[in-house]
């Protein structure tokens, strides 16, 4: 694992940089393998990254948007991270259909959207069961209690060893998440931080030692490259 962590000066300064990086990513996937795979994160702090990557001028045809976690909402619902996405970029765009993966959220059952959703990675990854994928890029951030994608302290999700989808849970509400080791072999992975309010969780992920099942995001170890981004506010205390 090729591990990198970049202080910015601020926010701007984060989405500027994140931009850079994900480009460059995006085009040595295509240059490696014809097409790219992106799994995109939900919150505030991406959002202008994706606003971002709506003015340039990509091969659209070449990537594939999936989604790391969702909640358990309807796509046009102000909280699915879905119609975040689509509205600050990828409805901009002249994006295929085609190759927008949306988590299904609307069966009704979690337990059983997960595994359709599952299912669909192994038939457009050609994979077996037990086997994972290589996405190209994974974007995450974490939460002032340290999780990452939907993957929450003590919650059972963490120990899913053997799926690449499965139910998290936040407060009792359901949501859908990548699992630990579908995350984990992504041969790039960028968490984007921006904010005081998570220096106390940094300061926990990036301690020699602390319990990965408190403080999830430790759980992230990819296969490829790990990259943090993180504006001054939130890095400041960082010794990086």
């Amino acid at each position: 694992m090729n591990h990198h962590v970049e202080v910015l000066a601020d926010k701007t300064a984060l989405v500027e940089r994140s931009l850079e990086l994900v480009r460059a990513k995006i085009d040595e996937a295509i240059q490696r393998g014809d097409r790219c795979t992106i799994a995109l994160a939900g919150g505030s702090t991406p959002k202008p990254l994706y606003e971002s990557l709506a003015t340039l001028n990509l091969p659209w045809d070449k990537i594939h948007i999936f989604w790391g976690d969702e909640r358990y909402v309807s796509p046009t619902d102000p909280e699915s991270n879905q119609l975040m996405a689509r509205q600050a970029w990828l409805d901009r765009v002249s994006f295929p259909q085609a190759n927008i993966h949306p988590i299904p959220t609307q069966g009704n059952d979690p337990v059983m959207d997960a595994q359709r959703h599952e299912a669909h990675l192994q038939q457009f990854f050609t994979i077996s069961p037990g086997e994972f994928p290589n996405f190209d890029i994974i974007l995450l951030g974490i939460g002032d209690d340290a999780h990452t994608a939907s993957l929450f302290p003590h919650t059972e999700a963490l120990q899913v060893r053997d799926r690449l989808v499965t139910v998290g849970n936040k407060d009792g509400q359901p949501r859908i998440t990548f699992t630990v080791p579908l995350i984990n072999h992504a041969h790039n992975v960028f968490f984007l931080v921006a904010g005081a309010s998570k220096q106390q969780a940094l300061g926990e992920i990036f301690a020699a030692e602390a319990d990965p099942l408190t403080y999830p995001a430790r759980l992230i170890q990819p296969l490829g490259e790990l990259w943090w981004l993180l504006d001054e506010p939130a890095g400041r205390e960082l010794a990086v």
